[in-house]
């Protein structure tokens, strides 16, 4: 009986081992995602396909139940987890990253100059390169 115990307690410890590392996997995935559309908010030739992009990188940070989160806008990450921020709170150095990044974006959402919005894109791209995105940096990126 009490190896039976063990048993269960260590296959509920492993389970909920790999939950987390799932959810990880799903921040790592999004993070790429949030990534590559700032980086085409970076170089957007409109402000409004700008904005556009910087949404994109809102709504895969967020995910869908976030604050912020904009159903009438693409979501890029659909299907890739609840959001790169829920899906990271485990990784406490990671989810300040990614705050940090939102903030970057949604600041870009206010602004009205295109050369402000790439700015703050740009920096949002740098934050999220620093997180160890496997997106790559594109030509002209991160200038500020």
């Amino acid at each position: 009986m009490k190896k039976l115990l063990e048993i269960g307690i260590a296959g509920a410890l492993a389970a909920g081992l790999s939950l987390a590392a799932f959810a990880q996997g799903n921040a790592t995935n999004e993070v790429g995602t949030a990534h590559a559309h700032a980086l085409m908010a970076q170089n957007a030739k409109t402000l409004a396909e700008a904005h556009a992009h910087l949404q994109h990188v809102v709504n895969c940070l967020v995910g869908p139940k976030g604050m912020g989160f904009d159903s009438k806008a693409e979501d890029p990450c659909k299907g890739q987890g609840n959001g790169a921020i829920p899906d990271s709170m485990s990784n406490q150095a990671l989810h300040s990253k990614l705050q940090a990044a939102l903030s970057d974006a949604q600041t870009g959402l206010k602004s009205d100059s295109l050369d402000g919005v790439h700015q703050d894109a740009g920096k949002a791209a740098a934050t999220l390169q620093d997180t160890g995105s496997p997106a790559k940096k594109a030509s002209g990126g991160y200038s500020w």
